[in-house]
């Protein structure tokens, strides 16, 4: 059986410079704060982040943006990091905004091989620009590209030593659809446990999408 189990440090350095990274969570609920602990000691830079949101200046993804590793962001709202915001307006940092649903699917379709996925939300606003449309009885759609990433960054609550995940609560968000979808996928545990002491029908992400396991 492969050991999956390593260090933070050991873990970020599958990340570097002008990768894109996947990064779990929801206002910071749910993000694998000591893998970001350890990309900024790292200092890796001119990454490209697909995550929900940017957290705050102070949690989650947000302490990447203001220590200067991102040179592009993938999220569904900055609203809660003004150093986000200030960086898109200066042009210090590119920053595409995609509505919350739509980012989900988009991650949804890269894990699962889709060529991307049509949906109404946009349709007529900033959203639709430079995008394929298809009309549909009469109803005009946007096509959605598949997100993909380098690396994905996870938290889950409860692990085996496998790296079967089980999510509770808010660790659902984002991390089970990011688990499929990155070449190299970490996975920061709450709880370290046995195989076998998780309950097949409580797998939320099977151990085959799972590289590395940080405790």
């Amino acid at each position: 059986m492969k050991n999956k189990v390593i260090t933070a440090k050991e873990a970020v350095s599958h990340i570097k410079d002008g990768m894109t990274v996947m990064i779990g969570g929801f206002l910071a609920v749910g993000t694998p704060e000591k893998l970001i602990d350890a990309l900024i000691e790292s200092g890796v830079k001119d990454l490209t982040i697909i995550a929900n949101d940017t957290g705050f200046p102070d949690r989650g993804i947000g302490r990447l943006v203001v220590n200067n590793q991102v040179k592009k962001v993938i999220a569904s709202h900055i609203g809660t990091n003004p150093e986000t915001g200030r960086k898109m307006n200066t042009g210090e940092m590119e920053v595409v905004l995609v509505p919350q649903g739509s980012l989900a699917e988009k991650v949804r379709a890269g894990g699962n091989g889709l060529g991307g996925v049509i949906t109404p939300t946009g349709v007529g606003t900033i959203v639709e620009e430079g995008k394929d449309t298809i009309v549909i009885d009469g109803r005009k759609y946007l096509i959605e590209k598949p997100l993909k990433a380098d690396v994905a960054l996870l938290l889950g609550s409860i692990v085996d030593e496998l790296g079967n995940i089980r999510y509770h609560k808010a660790t659902k968000n984002f991390n089970p659809l990011m688990a499929t979808a990155a070449q190299t996928v970490i996975v920061q545990a709450e709880k370290l446990v046995k195989v076998g002491e998780i309950d097949p029908d409580d797998v939320m992400t099977s151990r085959i999408f799972v590289d590395y396991i940080v405790v």
